[in-house]
């Protein structure tokens, strides 16, 4: 694929949106703030001013929007990377993260803490651990979908990248399966809740919800583009990276395991987000090419750009109220895939 673009306009594009993302996210909402004054709440919250009351402008930042917005620009970078990951071990530029049943198995995760603690009175563990319960039972539900597809794909010593898309479509319908069981139980306020945590959502972000997140992504950004130069030799094939010297089968294993990682905490911390994983690296692979020296890192700031602007749309659009996020980027990224197979058919 020839790149549309050149890589340094590309990422001086990149830095110029996300930093007006960032800067949109802050100041607007019900209370909107000028530039000027969010400035200065930051600039205060850092300590870098003498002012030592907080005003209006830095509680509004400091204890709702600043933790929002770390939290989308956060979530937004892990899919897309780990969207990249999922398109580079399957091969397919159409590929996405919840090919391996992490997804689906998160939201099972959660559909079980959301209606067992409610509907069915179970219950599900000591008072301390309540206020961390869904974020831990997604996280978990993730890894352990996750845990059996990739044993599935296993024959042999060898891992089948066929086998596990194979495993993953099936756990993801005995998933979605048992989801609508648990629709069908809940009652009215919990199905409610159930509802609108499946459609994602970054109301009520809090510094406690997001530095799990802060971590997993952290080891994300930093382990996959030190494979970049492997998932450019496994895109010519797997016996071609052999042939090079690459560990194919520990490759394999280390995607599927930072995919499971990454999705099942950015799930954890915001709900089901759609497209973010598949629509960023797929529109960036048309503007730079299949380089992931280059698309890894750009697919990050893309994704984390387009999830504060995505969540800025839900809370302007229908305000007082809120839109789930879910729904801004299935209609966001829905009409792009329309759009290449109707350019694809001319």
């Amino acid at each position: 694929m020839i790149a549309v673009i050149s890589s340094r306009s590309l990422f001086v594009a990149l830095t110029a949106l996300l930093l007006l993302a960032l800067w949109l996210s802050l100041a607007l909402g019900p209370v909107s703030l000028p530039l000027l004054d969010t400035l200065e709440a930051l600039l205060r919250l850092s300590g870098l001013s003498g002012e030592q009351v907080p005003g209006q402008a830095e509680l509004i930042i400091g204890q709702i929007r600043l933790p929002r917005t770390l939290l989308g620009l956060s979530v937004g970078a892990v899919l897309a990377l780990c969207g990249v990951a999922m398109q580079g071990l399957f091969r397919n530029p159409l590929a996405d993260p919840g090919l391996v049943g992490v997804s689906s198995g998160a939201a099972l995760g959660a559909a079980l803490v959301i209606v067992g603690s409610t509907s069915l009175g179970w219950g599900l563990g000591p008072l301390w651990l309540q206020p961390y319960l869904l974020s831990l039972a997604a996280f978990a539900g993730g890894l352990g979908v996750t845990a059996v597809v990739y044993r599935l794909g296993r024959r042999d010593g060898q891992t089948s990248v066929a086998a596990m898309l194979l495993a993953g479509v099936a756990l993801s319908a005995l998933a979605g399966a048992l989801i609508g069981l648990f629709t069908y139980l809940a009652d009215d306020a919990t199905l409610r809740s159930l509802t609108f945590w499946n459609m994602g959502s970054l109301n009520g972000a809090s510094y406690a919800r997001l530095w799990p997140l802060l971590l997993v992504g952290v080891g994300v950004a930093i382990w996959l583009p030190r494979r970049a130069t492997a998932l450019n030799a496994l895109l010519l094939g797997e016996s071609e990276a052999r042939h090079l010297g690459f560990e194919v089968e520990r490759l394999k294993r280390e995607l599927v395991l930072c995919t499971a990682l990454g999705v099942g905490a950015a799930v954890a911390a915001a709900g089901l987000i759609g497209f973010i994983g598949l629509v960023v690296p797929h529109l960036l692979r048309l503007l730079v090419g299949p380089d992931h020296r280059i698309l890894l890192p750009a697919s990050a700031m893309a994704g984390a750009a387009l999830l504060l602007l995505a969540d800025l749309l839900a809370r302007l659009l229908l305000a007082p109220a809120e839109l789930p996020i879910g729904i801004i980027t299935a209609l966001l990224g829905a009409p792009f895939f329309l759009y290449l197979l109707v350019k694809g058919r001319h």
